[in-house]
């Protein structure tokens, strides 16, 4: 039986959404779109709730119990990251692509991709904590401001990809 392959969005549709997207998020809130905010939130949260004698003596931790309201969980970001989980199973329902499926080339288990993979995404929530945001934080928005370090980071981003990226093919091609 062959797999049938649906198309996916037309890439310049999807990347004028996301512009209308990032315009709507400036215009509401004042701020551009970024995820490492959400992440940040997740664990401040979780700290506070484990050990809230050990969040209120740290200066880190402590500043994010100060207002008062005292739940990090309540910033903006945690929502959007939310909506875009949300958003994400929606499309992949609505597409037929819903499902658990572990994406990788004929050459690497699927132990291995997964290792590679949680090991790729720690790495670049160090680096977004490094950065002070993520590459949506820092590139995306960034650019929509004409941001010279937006425009440098997406180089950085990209540049460091391709660079990568010829270590690792044959992990991915037949070749």
């Amino acid at each position: 039986m062959e797999k049938v392959v649906k198309p996916y969005m037309n890439p310049y549709l999807a990347g004028f959404l996301l512009g209308l997207v990032l315009l709507s998020s400036f215009l509401i809130t004042g701020r551009g779109l970024g995820a490492s905010g959400a992440a940040k939130s997740v664990v401040i949260e979780t700290v506070g709730r484990i050990s809230p004698e050990y969040a209120q003596e740290n200066s880190f931790y402590a500043a994010f119990f100060a207002d008062g309201d005292g739940r990090p969980m309540k910033n903006w970001l945690v929502y959007l990251v939310m909506g875009v989980l949300g958003g994400a199973f929606f499309s992949g329902f609505m597409s037929g692509r819903a499902g658990f499926a572990i994406d990788k080339g004929p050459r690497i288990k699927n132990a291995t991709r997964l290792i590679y993979a949680t090991l790729g995404g720690f790495l670049f929530g160090v680096g977004a904590q490094f950065g002070r945001g993520c590459t949506s934080g820092a590139a995306l928005s960034g650019m929509a401001i004409l941001s010279s370090a937006g425009f440098l980071t997406m180089m950085a981003i990209f540049g460091t990809g391709y660079i990568v990226a010829w270590f690792f093919r044959k992990l991915w091609i037949n070749a």
